[in-house]
């Protein structure tokens, strides 16, 4: 079996095999496009049996990734940092496109259980979706910021309250308060005040979208104590289809919930998981946040773990890990209808 590793970049991809040993048997540049991918495909042929191992970076290795797919290639995805580690340790010092493809291909070798790449589906929509949404939001608390500067420079006892500018009412409030002032200043703060009120709607039409698009790709997660359909969108977006992960304690490892193990001689001890997806880290700890705060499961469960001497960190994080292996339970659940649903249409 030949292993090609892959460094992917945006205006060249350069691949490396190697044999089941880690020997270097050939390199090969080409360019980023459809054609480039097609000659690699042509210059890969060469070796019968072969897999590719790409360095897992979104969007510079997404489209090279999918053509291999629809081509019928065996694809798996390598971490950066295997990737670095790899690099570390070989013979042959420095850093370049070829040293890196090298270290892919060697990292994928001594990696068994990589996620093998699959084409992607909705989860891909969600997450453009959600990521487009947090772009617009942060836009919009920036113009927000500069024309709270601008009012109180025209009228300082005019009192704006905390996310009051995401409300309609107070921007109908803010505009009559403008309407009595002329300026530079004024006409400024104005253009901001549209600004706002174009941003706002783009952003809950986003979300009526994405409402949509979760409420049918997720109804069991939804049902999850605490799981709003934005929440619920993170997870799907960051997950990247829950099927890559065997188990649920493969998915609390790379959503940060899991400790470390660190063991002392035959002393076994755990540590906080400072790694993982931070995005998926912070979807679990919100829901954690909100069972407890309006006493849900969550609550009675960190009562228990304060009661029997845990303190009040050390009872969240054991929630966030329960919480973590119930949202696995129920992706698979609608990733399982879903298959179900495709091929009953197929039908």
């Amino acid at each position: 079996m030949v292993t090609l590793g892959g460094d992917c970049h945006k205006r060249t991809h350069t691949l490396v095999a190697v044999d089941e040993n880690g020997r270097e048997l050939g390199t090969k540049t080409v360019a980023a496009v459809e054609a480039g991918h097609l000659e690699a495909l042509r210059w890969a042929s060469q070796w019968a049996q072969r897999r590719w191992a790409l360095e897992n970076c979104r969007h510079l290795s997404r489209r090279f990734e999918a053509d291999l797919l629809l081509a019928g290639e065996t694809v798996v995805q390598v971490s950066p940092k295997l990737m670095a580690g790899a690099r570390r340790s070989a013979r042959e010092w420095g850093k370049s496109d070829p040293i890196d493809a090298l270290a892919v291909a060697r990292a994928a070798l001594r990696e068994s259980d990589l996620p093998v790449a699959r084409l992607e589906g909705k989860s891909r929509e969600v997450k453009l979706l959600l990521d487009h949404r947090d772009d617009l939001v942060g836009e919009r608390t920036r113009v927000q910021n500069r024309l709270r500067w601008h009012l109180h420079e025209l009228e300082p006892s005019f009192d704006v309250p905390a996310r009051g500018l995401d409300r309609k009412v107070v921007l109908s409030q803010v505009a009559k308060v403008l309407a009595r002032h002329h300026g530079v200043a004024a006409e400024i703060a104005v253009e901001l005040l549209e600004r706002v009120r174009e941003l706002s709607l783009r952003i809950n039409e986003l979300e009526r979208q994405i409402r949509t698009l979760v409420t049918r790709l997720a109804p069991n997660l939804l049902q999850l104590e605490g799981c709003a359909a934005l929440g619920a969108a993170k997870l799907i977006g960051e997950t990247a289809s829950v099927s890559r992960f065997k188990t649920s304690a493969q998915f609390a490892m790379h959503n940060g919930s899991a400790p470390i193990p660190v063991w002392s001689g035959s002393q076994a001890r755990h540590r906080l998981n400072r790694g993982g997806n931070r995005q998926l880290n912070a979807a679990l700890y919100r829901i954690a946040i909100t069972q407890i705060r309006f006493g849900g499961r969550g609550h009675a469960y960190v009562e228990r773990r304060r009661a029997s001497g845990d303190t009040k960190r050390e009872a969240l994080r054991a929630l966030r890990r329960r919480i973590s292996d119930e949202v696995f339970r129920r992706m698979w659940q609608d990733h399982l209808a879903g298959e179900t649903a495709v091929r009953e249409a197929a039908a």
